[in-house]
């Protein structure tokens, strides 16, 4: 009896939301367990439970308990022995254009306006279909799962391919409905834009493991009516607005020689400078504009590495969390980046933001991975469903392997995560309960076909280029 109660006292810390059955009931049956070496739930931050287990059944986390009293306590149909891992939450991709991934390395070393301008969007004329977006959407949700990452959110062209790919893939996705005022191969003007995009959310919005963002581009490329449009929808929807903004100096500049004003301020007249903001890059911010997003309760989409591969600077993330800012973490698309990789993302955030306050305090490692996740979860409005190991939720989980010279010896399994680990080490991969990728293998999408598609597709795009 002894040792029952002392079970069900674990049980009772770490399971709030949980109800067990004994007597008769004593031992519940569940789905799967999984036993760790370290168990990192995020919530609460920084807290590493050692030889934990994670119990999961339909797809739900129903408990996190000692490993040594799994056993007495459920009766699993599958268990999974990682016994030198750290068990993670699924990272969460806040901002990326996912088929864009067909486009790695076409235009590298380039400033923004001029990859833009002279290299991105002409590609995107002559090629974008929803073919296209299908299959590089594909290629991206295989390259996130197998670092670790189970839930991103997309903003591109084509939304209902994206979600059909994501879908396919077996991944958790924020659905852009994006617009712009100027025509593209998806649609003529700003009505086509939302009219196409709101049908695919009717088409798909049912579909459990998908939600959707307005996304509207950018301030630079989207007029005041569309704004006001997409903001009036979002309300009525429950939406969150996922935009660009204040990615470079240039943009601040041109902002006020067309509008007068800075792009941030423009958005807080047409009201949308709130708790639904996803505000991407965000890179050159007043401290007045910090205190806005910090008062409103907005978030920001921090892109590290794509901010310093275009040159476009570097996000003040220590002065934003500081200010209360929800702050997650995104890749932005590969042709910019060229990775889609949070593990790196999760890395350069945290030594971006020592070096640019000079406090080796700012950003730890606990911090890092909270944006990484719980931040990105709760920024789409997803956190009471993903982001964190907690019974109830979801199990979107991510098995990192720490042992080997390049991790050894391990006195902190969190600071490994951040500062010696990366998506290489990833093994397992659960969403919603489902494993996408075992022992460093996917399961659900073929690797074969993929790789077809991509040589089709960079044959096309370099003989077209090269004419």
């Amino acid at each position: 009896m002894q040792d029952r109660a002392s079970s069900l006292k674990h049980l009772t810390v770490y399971h709030r939301r949980s109800v067990y059955y004994w007597g008769a009931q004593e031992v519940q049956p569940v789905d799967c367990l999984i036993d760790a070496r370290w168990v990192i739930p995020v919530e609460p931050e920084g807290k590493v439970l050692d030889h934990h287990s994670v119990a999961v059944n339909e797809g739900r986390i129903v408990a996190v308990l000692p490993t040594a009293d799994a056993s007495a306590l459920f009766e699993p149909r599958e268990r999974v022995d990682l016994s030198a891992h750290a068990l993670i939450p699924g990272l969460v991709n806040l901002h990326t254009h996912a088929a864009m991934t067909l486009m790695r390395g076409l235009a590298d070393d380039l400033p923004l306006k001029d990859w833009l301008n002279d290299h991105i969007w002409p590609a995107e004329a002559r090629h974008v279909s929803a073919q296209f977006v299908y299959d590089g959407t594909m290629l991206a949700c295989a390259e996130m799962l197998l670092g670790g990452v189970t839930t991103f959110n997309d903003m591109y062209f084509f939304p209902e391919a994206a979600a059909r790919a994501a879908v396919d893939a077996g991944m958790r996705a924020a659905i852009g409905i994006i617009a712009i005022d100027f025509p593209t191969t998806y649609a003529s003007d700003a009505d086509d834009y939302l009219q196409k995009g709101l049908a695919a959310r009717d088409a798909w919005k049912n579909e459990p493991r998908l939600s959707f963002c307005m996304a509207p581009h950018a301030p630079h490329t989207v007029s005041d009516r569309t704004l006001e449009r997409m903001l009036v929808m979002a309300d009525e929807l429950d939406l969150p607005v996922h935009i660009h903004v204040h990615e470079t100096a240039g943009e601040i500049k041109d902002s006020l020689s067309l509008h007068g004003v800075r792009p941030l301020e423009r958005l807080r007249t047409l009201g949308l400078v709130g708790p639904r903001l996803i505000a991407v890059h965000s890179v050159h911010l007043s401290t007045v504009e910090l205190e806005l997003l910090g008062q409103c309760g907005a978030s920001v989409a921090h892109c590290p590495t794509s901010n310093m591969k275009l040159a476009s600077g570097f996000a003040p993330m220590a002065a934003m969390l500081e200010h209360g800012i929800t702050v997650g973490l995104g890749s932005d698309g590969a042709a910019s980046n060229n990775r889609l990789d949070i593990f790196q993302e999760m890395r350069m955030a945290a030594l971006l933001a020592k070096a640019t306050t000079g406090n080796a305090k700012a950003v730890p490692a606990a911090r890092a991975l909270t944006a990484a996740t719980l931040a990105g979860a709760r920024s789409l409005g997803l956190d009471k469903e993903i982001g964190s190991i907690i019974p109830g939720k979801a199990a979107d989980l991510c098995a990192v392997r720490i042992d080997g010279p390049s991790l050894s010896p391990c006195y902190d399994p969190l600071s490994h995560l951040i500062y010696a680990a990366g998506r290489e080490n990833v093994t397992h991969v659960w969403i919603a309960g489902a494993l996408q990728v075992r022992d460093k293998q996917l399961t659900q999408i073929k690797l074969s076909e993929l790789g077809k598609n991509s040589h089709l597709w960079e044959n096309k795009i370099a003989l077209e280029t090269e004419a």
